[in-house]
C-alpha cells in the first residue's frame, strides 16, 4: 500500500464477462478507456484459449498432447506458456506439475468444469513412477507455416496448464492494456489478478489518499463451508499480482471419493491438505498463483515455505481459521 499526498483521481471503471470457463474482470484507472481495454483483454483471452486450452481440439496444446512423443509445431504464445509452467515446476520441486493432464482426465475432469458430472462411478488412477515435466522439450527454432518452434512431450503424457495459464494470461493482458492505452489496469481471470501501470489514487474513509487497487479476498462458498460469507480481507495492490487457490470451488465425486482439481504429483490424487484456501501477493500473478498451488500441495509445510520466500499470504484452514504471513492485512470485521 502506498500513501500519497496527490489529489484523488476519478473512480476506476470496471466491466466483466464469462470466457474460458471463468469470470473475466477488467478495471481501468481512466474510465474513458474502459471499452478499448475490454477489446484488448478479450483478444488476449481468445488467443490464450486457442493456444493453451485443454478443452478444445483445435488448440495448440491439444495438438501437442496428441503428438505421441513427436515434435509438434506451435505458435509463440504456447511456447511462452509452457516455459512458464516448466519454470513453476522447477522452482517448486515439481509440486506444480504441468504434466498431470492425463491424471485429471482419469479423475473425471475431462471437459470444462461446468460440464463435469457432479457424481459418477469410482475411478482408478495409476500413480506415475517418476516426474516427467523435465522431459518436455521446448524448441524455439522457427518452422514452416509460421510456427515459432516445436513442443515435444513424452508419449502418453498430457500437458495441463491450469496451474499457471490464467495467471500468465492476466499478467499479459494487464501489461497489454497499459502498453497500448497508457492507463493503469487490473485484469482478473478467474480470480487470478494482475495489475500494470499507475494505480488509481483513492481516498480512504479517514481522509488519507492511497495509491493502489483495493481487492477483496474472500472464501468461496463450497462443500466445506455452507455459509454465504466466509472470512474476508481487503488488500491494496499497487503493483504485481494476487492469486487464490482453493479446494472448495471445483469439487466432484466419483464413487465415495470427494475430488478436487489441485493434484499432488506424488500420489496422482487430489492433495490432502489442511488448507481450503491460500491467497498470495507477489511481483507477478504467475508467481502468486504458483505459490498458492504449491502451498496447498505442501500442506503443513506451506507456512515455512511461504515464509522463506517472504511472500504475503493468507491461509484458511479446513475449519475456517485464518493465518496471515508476511504483512498480509488483518481480515475485515
Amino acid at each position: 500500500m502506498t500513501t500519497t499526498t496527490a489529489a484523488a483521481g476519478p473512480r476506476p471503471a470496471a466491466a466483466g464477462w464469462r470466457a474460458i470457463g471463468c469470470d473475466v474482470g477488467v478495471v481501468v484507472a481512466d474510465p474513458a478507456l474502459l471499452d478499448a481495454a475490454c477489446v484488448l483483454v478479450a483478444e488476449q483471452v481468445d488467443a490464450l484459449d486457442r493456444a493453451a486450452s485443454r478443452f478444445r481440439a483445435d488448440s495448440d496444446l491439444e495438438r501437442v498432447n496428441a503428438g505421441r512423443g513427436r515434435p509438434v509445431p506451435v505458435g509463440p504464445l504456447l511456447l511462452d506458456a509452457v516455459e512458464v509452467a516448466l519454470e513453476a515446476a522447477g522452482c517448486t520441486d515439481g509440486d506444480v506439475d504441468p504434466t498431470l493432464g492425463g491424471v485429471l482426465v482419469d479423475l473425471g475432469y475431462d471437459r470444462t468444469f461446468a460440464r463435469v458430472p457432479a457424481t459418477g462411478a469410482e475411478v482408478r488412477v495409476a500413480v506415475r513412477r517418476r516426474a516427467c515435466w523435465d522431459q518436455v522439450v521446448v524448441d524455439r527454432t522457427p518452422g514452416a507455416a509460421g510456427a515459432a518452434g516445436t513442443l515435444t512431450v513424452p508419449d502418453g503424457v498430457r500437458l495441463d496448464l491450469g496451474a499457471t495459464a490464467k495467471a500468465f494470461g492476466a499478467d499479459r493482458a494487464a501489461a497489454a492494456v497499459h502498453a497500448a492505452l497508457g492507463t493503469g489496469a487490473l485484469v482478473s481471470l478467474g480470480g487470478d489478478i494482475a495489475v500494470s501501470g499507475p494505480p488509481p489514487v483513492l481516498a480512504e474513509p479517514d481522509g488519507r489518499l492511497v495509491a493502489g487497487w483495493p481487492v477483496r479476498v474472500q472464501d468461496r462458498p463450497g462443500p466445506l463451508d455452507a455459509r454465504p460469507d466466509g472470512p474476508a480481507a481487503v488488500v491494496t495492490l499497487p503493483a504485481g499480482g494476487l492469486a487464490t487457490s482453493s479446494v472448495t470451488a471445483r469439487r466432484w465425486a466419483r464413487g465415495d471419493q470427494e475430488l478436487h482439481h489441485v493434484i499432488d504429483p506424488r500420489t496422482s490424487m487430489p492433495a490432502v491438505t489442511p488448507w481450503r484456501t491460500v491467497s498470495v501477493v507477489a511481483p507477478t500473478c504467475v508467481e502468486a498463483n504458483v505459490a498458492t498451488t504449491a502451498a496447498i500441495v505442501r500442506g503443513d509445510g506451506a507456512v515455512e515455505w511461504l515464509t522463506s520466500r517472504r511472500l504475503a499470504a493468507r491461509l484458511v484452514g479446513l475449519d475456517g481459521t485464518v493465518r496471515m504471513l508476511g504483512g498480509w492485512p488483518p481480515d475485515a470485521a
